[in-house]
Formats: C-alpha cells, structure tokens, sequence
C-alpha cells in the first residue's frame, strides 16, 4: 500500500501554497504554516511539513518529503508521517542500492563521494520506516536523502533513536517526523569530488497526538562515536528551533504550538532519566 505517490503529494503540496498564495501573497509555505488553524483545518499529509521559502527546493517522494540543500549536497530536513501499521512492514533492504535522486536535475552528491571509511551514508528517513512499500522504501536510498553520518553513531545510538520513534507509532498511533543534519560550524569539511559536506551534528524533532492533545519532543546528537543517551540529548522543539533555525510543526494553531513546543516530558515518551 502506497502512502502517496510523488506526483499526488506534489498536487498537495503546490495547491495547498496556491490557494494560500492567493489569499496572502506571500512565500511558499511559510505564511500557512506560520497561521496554523484548527485541528480539522490541517490538511491531510502536511501536519510534518516544517515553514519553507519561496526558493527552497522542495522533493516529494512516496511518504516523504525533503528540502534539499543544494549546495551542501545534502538535505536541510526531511519529513514524514508514520503510523503503526507502518512500521510493521516487512521487506528487505538489501536489495536496494544508494542512488542520484532522479527527481532533482542538479549536481547532488554520487555513490562514490562516499567512499571514506569515517563516514557512513546516513539515512535521514530510514529505510526500516519505510518497508511497507518497496517503491517508499527504495526512495529512502536517494543520495538527497541522505548524510555524511560517523559509522558508530549511525548503527549504534542514532539507530536506537530511529527504532524508538518507530516504537512511539505504534504506542500512539502515528507521529509526525522532522529530521535532519546540522552543519554547524563545519568542523570535519566536505568528502568526495562533489564535496558533500559532513554535518556537525543532527536532529530529529518528534509530535504526537493522544487524548485530545499534542505531544512533542527533539534531539540532537553530535556526529561522532560517542554514547548519547536519550535523556541527555533531548530538549525542547523550542530549543531545537533555535539551534536550528527551522520552524517546525507549524501548521499548529498558534496557542497549541508555543505550548507543545515549549514542553519537555520524559515519561510521555517512556524517557528514563539516568
């Protein structure tokens, strides 16, 4: 079962700017997703969709959504919507194979950038969110999805955090999922011909919904081998915004976001502090 194709979440996500464009005359996304509305006024699909600019580049896949950083070869975040059921899928990445997003007819970052032991291809949007369908699930693979990740954190802690999120669908339901690289000050420099550039760090900003009410929550960890346990590295989706300078989740009406996105509580999440 496919969430939606490429083509129907780009009508979504050009009619929706369309019709707000008309109304506001302002940049695309942006002055939607900064009004926000009430619950029923969310449209379906776009609850994950962070505020954009008129020029950001945006690529719409089947279940995910990126804004690509075309300089930097790598994205800026990637969103998406997962559910339980989803999470229960079963196919078997190992027939996929890191490819160029055929979507994007730029330069953008090739299998070969990557031939660095350091550095791991990493995953934005997992491949393991996505095996309830092989077409979701071979997008994941696109080289705009995908960073300069440290080996250890992307199999280790990284990875426990993505396996989380999963357990947090299927706890709620679904969650709503922003996620993405840090560059910071660019402390390791770029890899490859193409120079793809390896993020300082990177972060994943969590919402839910349960009992009549939104819950959310974000992280950050540094891209190194380190141990990040997820007490230490959880804030607010209020100090992930400032770090980052992305404004997340805002197609929340006004009062509910400044109040979500201000909280931080451990044991919603099933957070253990050590």
């Amino acid at each position: 079962m496919k969430k939606r194709s490429s083509i129907l979440s780009a009508i979504v996500l050009i009619a929706v700017c369309a019709i707000y464009l008309v109304q506001h005359e302002t940049g695309f996304l942006s002055g939607l997703m900064s009004g926000g509305g009430e619950q029923g006024d969310v449209p379906e699909g776009l609850m994950e969709i962070p505020a954009c600019d008129a020029d950001d580049v945006i690529l719409t896949h089947n279940g995910f959504v990126i804004s690509y950083n075309a300089e930097a070869r790598i994205p800026y975040w990637v969103a998406y919507e997962l559910t339980d059921e989803e999470t229960r899928g079963d196919l078997d990445r190992d027939e996929y194979v890191f490819k160029m997003d055929p979507s994007y007819n730029s330069t953008q970052a090739m299998r070969e950038d990557y031939y660095d032991y350091q550095w791991s291809r990493g995953h934005m949007a997992p491949a393991a969110d996505f095996e309830w369908d092989a077409e979701a699930m071979g997008e994941t693979f696109y080289l705009t999805n995908i960073c300069p990740q440290d080996r250890e954190l992307n199999k280790n802690d990284w990875n426990y955090l993505e396996k989380q999120v999963r357990a947090w669908a299927r706890q709620f339901g679904k969650v709503w999922v922003v996620t993405g690289p840090i560059i910071g000050t660019n402390k390791y420099g770029t890899i490859g011909d193409r120079d793809v550039v390896v993020p300082d760090s990177f972060f994943k900003a969590v919402l839910a919904y349960k009992n009549g009410k939104y819950h959310s929550i974000a992280f950050t960890m540094d891209n190194d081998d380190k141990r990040y346990w997820l007490d230490d590295c959880a804030m607010t989706v209020n100090d992930l915004e400032a770090i980052t300078g992305i404004d997340f989740f805002p197609l929340l009406p006004d009062d509910v976001e400044n109040t979500v996105e201000s909280q931080l509580r451990l044991p919603f999440w099933n957070i253990r502090e050590r």
